[in-house]
């Protein structure tokens, strides 16, 4: 049995994974640690579970061998190193950190302790991703020159989305950092690391943040990858295009299908099924020591390129 302690409360995502973790027979919540005291008292009822205030406290308890990390973006540095240096596996909302150097300095810490680390990629389990993945790999469109991803949603018209997500010091950005760390780590899967990225940021609704936001990324062979994201787009569907010298990749648009010219016309394949949640992979990499492909270069990795994108701003 799994002894998991749920570390923060804040992300909009927190109640999922905690469920699935209470739902899987081999974790068990034992304990739960959130900066908001009132907040953490009321998440640890729910799940049936101990309030823990002091976390330095939660990390040495015998009964803690995991934490699931939900806190606000700029706590993740010292919540996730201490938790590794203490020996506890690790699974973290994206992004990692805001600093290529202080991912780099979490990355030793989890390398060291030899611990399970996992950062939720969940896009990298679909089934139509994993199809692309493969399909680039093998070269069915040839040298890539071309990768554009759009995934926007209305939360911000639509007013779903949680203030917190607008405070700049928490979140450390706004749209790219949330929404947009999908495309940017999706990018990085299939394009390798960029060279120089530039962003347009601007601000529809919310001043304190972006919420409407691009970036172009280039690559030393030449290829160019762009990420779009917003939380100001009604009824706008996900967007896919991967452009290589031989063909073209599409997926999503209007139709929400996944296809592909190689100068025979447009071909629909058949779409392999989801792989495990990262979650899960996560769980069965702790019991049965399984590979998680979604480790902690790949999150050093995404935060090297949000970094990037905030770095160079159009004026």
């Amino acid at each position: 049995m799994i002894n998991v302690a749920l570390v923060g409360t804040w992300h909009v995502h927190f109640g999922g994974y905690a469920r699935a973790i209470e739902s899987n027979s081999l974790c068990r919540i034992t304990a739960l640690w959130d900066s908001d005291i009132e907040n953490g008292k009321k998440q640890a009822e729910n799940f049936n579970c101990e309030f823990v205030e002091d976390y330095d406290e939660l990390l040495k308890r015998s009964d803690v061998d995991a934490v699931m990390v939900c806190t606000s973006t700029d706590l993740h540095h010292d919540v996730i190193k201490k938790a590794a240096l203490a020996g506890k596996h690790i699974f973290t909302e994206k992004v990692l950190c805001f600093t290529e150097a202080d991912a780099l300095d979490v990355a030793k810490a989890v390398k060291d302790s030899n611990i399970k680390f996992c950062i939720s990629f969940p896009w990298r389990s679909k089934g139509e991703f994993l199809w692309i993945k493969d399909a680039v790999d093998n070269g069915l469109i040839g040298k890539l020159n071309y990768c554009r991803m759009r995934n926007a949603h209305n939360g911000t018209l639509a007013g779903w989305l949680p203030e917190t997500f607008y405070d700049p010091k928490t979140c450390g950005g706004g749209a790219m950092m949330d929404l947009g760390a999908h495309s940017m780590y999706f990018l990085n899967w299939i394009m390798g690391e960029p060279e120089k990225a530039t962003s347009a940021f601007t601000n529809v609704r919310v001043k304190s943040v972006e919420d409407n936001a691009v970036t172009v990324l280039t690559y030393k062979n030449g290829a160019i990858g762009v990420s779009e994201t917003g939380f100001v787009a009604p009824n706008n569907p996900f967007e896919l295009e991967i452009v290589g010298d031989k063909g073209t990749i599409l997926a999503g648009g209007f139709m929400n299908k996944l296809c592909y010219n190689i100068g025979e016309g447009w071909v629909f394949p058949n779409v392999p099924r989801n792989a495990e949640s990262p979650i899960e992979m996560w769980i069965n990499g702790i019991e049965n020591g399984t590979p998680i492909p979604y480790d902690i270069d790949d999150a050093v990795a995404l935060s090297k390129t949000m970094e990037m994108a905030y770095k160079n701003p159009l004026a």
